[in-house]
């Protein structure tokens, strides 16, 4: 009989999730799961709460990526309400997000991603995480990622009260304006990070690309998938974390949909698999056909590339540069490659700190008519926006008193699984011969989910009452027992 690889736990990423690889008889892989082991409440319990409090709850659902939650419960509360915020408040938002996204993308590719590049994917594993980066590129570059980070985390705080945990916005708007001080602490603060954000794709350049070896890994066929891609675009169908409509474009990179975020339960269903607390968004007009790619599958991809991929282009000049520059490198659109997520997240970390200097240079941010007070009955709202793991949905409904009766989320990291689950199982094949699997080996296994910088903190969070259960006894590769708990 074959046997069974385990990776657990996975890692360099937020959450906690474990890999199991089913081997032959000759030791080659006949099979994997991309297993995520853990669940969160948020959809059970801020049932019966007053509508205003999930904009502050929303947050909790993770420490990474606490801003996406916020922005996205705020403009669910607004549409709920039927409210249009002020102008003021909607850049203050905007460039809080956009800050938001920098330093998420900082974090990912410096701390989680990188180290797969430099110091290098077979390196040592007391070398392959953020140390061995900062000792590879040399402090001063680690100083200035923490640096950037830090300013990126600051202008949160300053905005929404807490740079972690915000609380700032409100149904309607926000709950403070910023003062002429602060807006020229954050554009000197944005001046620097668009220095950084330059900065690091010469890097990516100069050690990632520069490599033969690298280079063609990214470009190679371990890592690629042609799949439907989804993102948030502007009228101009250009790049838009906050606001815009959703954008789908299929394989061959022709638009498939576009709509509203109210409309998003008429275009993506939700498949449920035994084996994980994930479940398996797909598009509807094409249906779920299993963990397959290609035009005739229902999966799609959210994230970094696959707004690139489904937009026209950057609303920024230097973003718009490094954009071109990746598509002619690649010399397509769409690009398949996985592994170009991490270029991807480069270029919209140049854009988001592009936005947060404009928007600092806005003299309208200092406006005090930051908020709309509500005064419509509450009913039914969804928010989206852009996570930096990709498209996020909230969907409020509530009662003529604004207690909540229902909440759906449909979260960044849980459009990606069904693809995470393709990589892993592609790279496994392609990496694993006769049972031969070594660290360098499942470290490669591992680079194919972590190139989607997962949050499963985030994804697994819909408590049904009890952790249901499903027991499988495999005999000979049949299943010939169940034991379930429902």
């Amino acid at each position: 009989m074959g046997k069974k690889i385990t990776i657990s736990p996975i890692t360099r990423l937020e959450g906690h999730g474990k890999i199991d690889i089913i081997l032959d008889d000759d030791g080659n892989v006949k099979d994997s799961y991309f297993q995520v082991v853990e669940l969160r409440g948020f959809e059970k319990f801020c049932q019966g709460r007053p509508v205003e409090e999930l904009p502050r709850i929303m947050p909790k659902i993770c420490g990474v990526c606490p801003g996406a939650h916020h922005m996205a419960s705020s403009k669910a509360a607004d549409a709920l309400y039927n409210i249009t915020i002020p102008s003021a408040a909607k850049k203050l938002r905007e460039l809080f997000y956009n800050a938001h996204i920098s330093h998420s993308h900082i974090l990912h590719f410096f701390a989680l991603g990188a180290p797969d590049f430099v110091p290098g994917a077979d390196a040592d594993p007391a070398k392959r995480n953020i140390l061995g980066l900062i000792e590879a590129v040399g402090k001063d570059v680690g100083m200035e990622v923490i640096k950037n980070r830090g300013y990126a985390q600051k202008i949160q705080g300053m905005i929404a009260g807490h740079p972690i945990h915000p609380v700032g916005s409100l149904p309607g708007g926000l709950a403070k304006p910023i003062t002429e001080e602060e807006r020229a602490e954050i554009e000197k603060m944005g001046e620097s990070m668009v220095a950084f954000a330059q900065a690091a794709l010469k890097i990516f350049d100069d050690l990632v690309l520069a490599n033969k070896k690298y280079a063609e890994l990214i470009a190679g066929d371990t890592y690629y998938h042609e799949t439907y891609y989804m993102g948030l675009v502007d009228d101009n169908n250009k790049v838009n974390f906050y606001d815009g409509k959703v954008r789908v474009v299929d394989p061959a990179g022709k638009e498939f949909a576009l709509f509203d975020a109210k409309d998003y339960l008429d275009h993506i269903g939700e498949h449920v698999e035994p084996w994980s607390y994930l479940k398996f968004p797909f598009l509807k007009a094409v249906g779920w056909k299993g963990l397959i790619d290609g035009a005739e599958s229902g999966v799609y991809r959210v994230n970094s590339l696959a707004r690139l991929n489904v937009a026209d282009g950057m609303a920024t000049p230097l973003a718009q540069e490094a954009y071109e520059k990746m598509f002619s490198h690649f010399g397509t659109k769409p690009v398949h490659n996985t592994l170009a997520f991490h270029w991807a997240r480069l270029i919209e970390n140049l854009f988001a700190s592009e936005e947060v200097l404009r928007l600092a240079r806005d003299p309208e941010i200092t406006s005090p008519d930051v908020r709309a007070v509500p005064t419509e009955t509450p009913t039914e709202g969804v928010g989206v926006v852009e996570a930096a793991r990709g498209t996020l949905y909230h969907h409020y409904v509530t009662d003529s008193n604004g207690m909540v009766k229902k909440v759906n989320l449909i979260v960044a990291t849980v459009q990606n699984n069904a693809a995470m689950g393709m990589s892993v199982k592609k790279a496994a094949q392609k990496l694993i011969k006769n049972g031969a699997a070594d660290n360098t080996i499942l470290n490669m296994v591992e680079m194919a989910f972590r190139a989607y910088d997962p949050c499963l903190a985030c994804a697994t969070h819909c408590l049904p009452g009890q952790m249901p259960l499903e027991v499988r006894l495999i005999k000979d590769g049949k299943v010939c027992r169940r034991i379930t708990r429902k």
